[in-house]
């Protein structure tokens, strides 16, 4: 039996913002109220830690409570089709609910906390709250398990490797404009279809020979679905 084709997917903020959950670049700076430079930096967690957890811990609840959209749905019940690898910069889990078996998080996952001093050290916590106080097997203080603005990117390294082997690259949901994440598709073969969907085309990216479906990603990525079944399954 032959091997799918492979698709990888590059997910970003735009998908989860479909399902309620709020992007903090459409809302000039502020995320729901805050200071990303008080809740989104190490700088910001040492001069405040308890309004960093405060922060995280209502983006978990509302995360926990968000339902995945079409969207979601679509990209998950592509895996009937091909080998489907979702890169997302989002750090809720409605790819997971949605049902895709392959996600990759590049900026973190809510449901989990690590140790201030070990980024190695990660346990999951599902929708409990993070308090001052809580400690990892280490006995430092555990924050959430987020790559915030000017800290490395762990996963960034096997993103580029899981892009570089796509024979279909998906971007839908993201501006691009957020480094290191949207030099990914610098990493994919060249002369692969590639699609982006977005209602609007990113004006700091040269989008030549990608197929652009400029709608929101619950009608687009359906569209797509429907393109892809027809032309590449």
């Amino acid at each position: 039996m032959p091997s799918k084709t492979k698709l990888v997917v590059l997910s970003g903020s735009g998908i989860s913002a479909e399902s309620g959950l709020a992007t903090f670049r459409d809302s000039g700076g502020l995320w729901e109220g805050y200071d990303i430079n008080e809740v989104a930096t190490l700088d910001g967690w040492y001069k405040n830690p308890q309004k960093v957890l405060d922060f995280y811990n209502k983006r978990r609840e509302q995360a926990v409570k968000a339902k995945p959209n079409k969207a979601h749905e679509y990209i998950a019940g592509l895996e009937e089709l091909f080998d489907v690898h979702v890169v997302t910069q989002n750090v809720d889990n409605l790819h997971e609910k949605a049902g895709s078996s392959n996600v990759l998080h590049l900026h973190g996952e809510l449901t989990k906390a690590r140790s201030i001093k070990n980024e190695d050290l990660v346990i999951e916590i599902g929708s409990s709250p993070i308090k001052l106080g809580d400690l990892g097997e280490d006995g430092e203080q555990l924050r959430p398990h987020i790559v915030w603005f000017g800290e490395m990117v762990p996963m960034l390294q096997q993103a580029s490797e899981v892009v570089s082997k796509a024979d279909i690259l998906i971007v839908v949901g993201t501006s691009l404009v957020v480094y290191p994440a949207a030099g990914l598709v610098n990493y994919a073969k060249e002369g692969i279809p590639k699609f982006i969907v977005d209602p609007s085309v990113p004006e700091l990216y040269s989008f030549e020979g990608w197929e652009h479906f400029k709608e929101p990603a619950t009608t687009g990525i359906e569209k797509l679905k429907i393109h892809l079944e027809k032309n590449y399954a």
